[in-house]
């Protein structure tokens, strides 16, 4: 059977209307890394994917921690290693670290010993340097493939958030292979609204046109009373007047509904599946 399958929502505690995950990929260079050995001597690209870390990071945890909202951090292995210091605080702060490869590489691009190999060398790191209990995985570029998912089932994976065939959580299945499908969506993304780069030919979002799309978003997971993902990068997000808008978003959020902020691995908990 291939294709997803329906998870029966609960009711969120405390009574609450709604939950919501935000969710932070911590790209910095493997994100660049990644694509090609080119990048290795771009030292401008690669600062911006460094300011992530070193700017961005910081301001995320202090707004998170001033809200009283826990996160979901997806951290490829080669960040681990590289910013060891400028993560080791995320768990004690309250934080789920979930796995994101090692070195950022696509799936699709790679073969499945590669694959493999991404996942074992992302949870050492994980694990070795931040002391992470991974349940969680999100693939780089949201593009999961049978290789990758047989990987997941086999190393013990509870979750993936990698794909899109529902707006709530679901199985997401293929051949004899299934897992737990915590869902995204490119809208729901910071990249696309706001990062560029040089050649290309979008326009950057401002950020009220931000907070409207993910405030609609928003009212129709409230309407229906169900869970939403958000996603962001630190180089990103981070950006002094982008993270204003993430601060406004949720302060918006909460005089709408009753909220349920959840980490990913606190959401797979409560669905009791796996």
């Amino acid at each position: 059977m291939t294709g997803p399958q329906p998870v029966e929502l609960p009711q969120w505690p405390g009574g609450a209307d709604v939950a919501v995950s935000l969710t932070f990929d911590v790209d910095a260079e493997a994100g660049w890394l990644g694509e090609g050995s080119a990048y290795a001597g771009r030292l401008s690209t690669l600062s911006e994917a460094r300011y992530g870390v070193v700017r961005g990071l910081p301001r995320i945890r202090a707004l998170l921690q001033r809200e009283q909202i826990p996160a979901t951090f997806y951290v490829p292995g080669d960040t681990a290693e590289r910013h060891t210091a400028a993560l080791a605080g995320l768990i004690p702060d309250g934080h789920e670290i979930a796995h994101h490869g090692y070195l950022h590489l696509r799936s699709d691009t790679i073969d499945a010993a590669e694959q493999r190999r991404e996942l074992e060398l992302g949870l050492a790191a994980l694990r070795d340097r931040l002391g992470a209990p991974v349940t969680g995985y999100r693939s780089p570029a949201w593009e999961l493939t049978p290789q990758t998912l047989q990987g997941l089932v086999e190393l013990g994976f509870r979750y993936d958030s990698s794909c899109m065939g529902d707006d709530r959580p679901y199985v997401e299945v293929h051949g004899e292979h299934q897992i737990l499908e915590l869902p995204v969506h490119w809208s729901l993304d910071d990249w696309p609204h706001f990062a560029w780069r040089p050649g290309g030919n979008e326009t950057l979002t401002t950020p009220s046109g931000l907070i409207e799309v993910w405030l609609a978003e928003f009212e129709s997971a409230l309407a229906e009373h169900r869970h939403i993902t958000f996603t962001m990068h630190p180089e990103v997000i981070g950006r002094g007047y982008r993270l204003a808008a993430l601060a406004r978003l949720i302060t918006l959020m909460r005089e709408r509904a009753s909220i349920w902020f959840t980490r990913h691995d606190q959401l797979a908990e409560i669905l009791n599946y796996g």
